[in-house]
């Protein structure tokens, strides 16, 4: 439990059981010939830095692929493994490495993270558009594999929770839901009984009269000026939005930032609770 492991990760990973491995979250160096790693000064790490690009485009996936196998070979059957690069190499990472590897049907997603909203300029004559997105591959080494986006949806803005709770009461904003059974869904007799004078057809309330207590008791059953009662919703039972593919809403690390340590391509500890709450338990 908890260990750090501080080394090269090829021989790492070969002393690591098979199918050991739930999740892998891997930010390889990316195939952008700057030289980002030399800042902490490993002569070790400079040399590999150094080898991995010296054969050009081909030598940087056979390297990258070695690790991979290996990461597919600890993985658990149900596990998950996210790969992060850049436009530099993602095309030929996705079809030389993670499709050999892992398979075209293990394909989840490829995630667009949008790092910043303030791509970098050039103090020369533009050629092309701004460089604002990352690619996160995610595969799954089948298709029995564990995924809950439900822990990972995001609050509602502010400025849109008047226009989703329109009414207002005492205790505080709501939008009317039901809290009849759709006819369409059929006869339910048990739960046609009567609550305060009203009694619904053959298709009943869509709860039992001790839950329908418990929602009136509360301030959350409404009735309408025809009789008619229904559900007060509440911004705070919202379960939030549903998140995509295009992941917008976590910046990278600024350099004020308390997680800063100074290393350039540091990704925030957010991007990895996404991940790791989304693909594993």
């Amino acid at each position: 439990m908890n260990k750090l492991i501080l080394g090269d990760n090829l021989d790492s990973l070969k002393k690591l059981e098979s199918e050991s491995v739930d999740l892998i979250y891997l930010d390889p160096p990316f195939f952008s010939n700057r030289s980002y790693e030399v800042i902490w000064g490993d002569k070790g790490e400079i040399r590999s830095f150094e080898d991995r690009w010296s054969g050009g485009m081909d030598h940087y996936i056979s390297w990258l692929k070695d690790r991979v196998e290996q990461m597919h070979r600890v993985l658990k059957p149900t596990g998950s493994i996210f790969l992060h690069c850049d436009y530099h190499a993602n095309a030929h990472i996705r079809v030389f490495i993670l499709d050999k590897i892992f398979g075209e049907d293990n394909f989840r997603n490829d995630i667009t993270w949008q790092r910043t909203n303030n791509p970098k300029g050039s103090q020369y004559k533009k050629k092309n558009l701004g460089i604002a997105t990352d690619t996160i591959f995610w595969y799954s080494k089948s298709n029995k594999y564990f995924f809950d986006d439900t822990r990972i949806r995001t609050e509602l803005e502010a400025e849109l929770v008047a226009d989703k709770y329109p009414k207002i009461d005492e205790y505080g904003r709501y939008y009317e839901y039901p809290i009849l059974r759709s006819a369409s869904k059929g006869a339910r007799p048990n739960l046609v009984y009567e609550y305060k004078g009203f009694t619904p057809p053959f298709y009943g309330w869509v709860v039992s009269k001790e839950k329908l207590i418990e929602i009136d008791l509360r301030g959350d059953l409404g009735w309408r000026k025809n009789g008619q009662p229904f559900r007060k919703f509440r911004p705070h039972e919202d379960p939030g939005k549903l998140v995509n593919n295009m992941w917008d809403d976590i910046l990278r690390i600024q350099s004020n930032s308390k997680e800063a340590i100074g290393y350039p391509t540091q990704k925030p500890e957010a991007l990895l609770e996404r991940i790791i709450k989304m693909a594993s338990n």
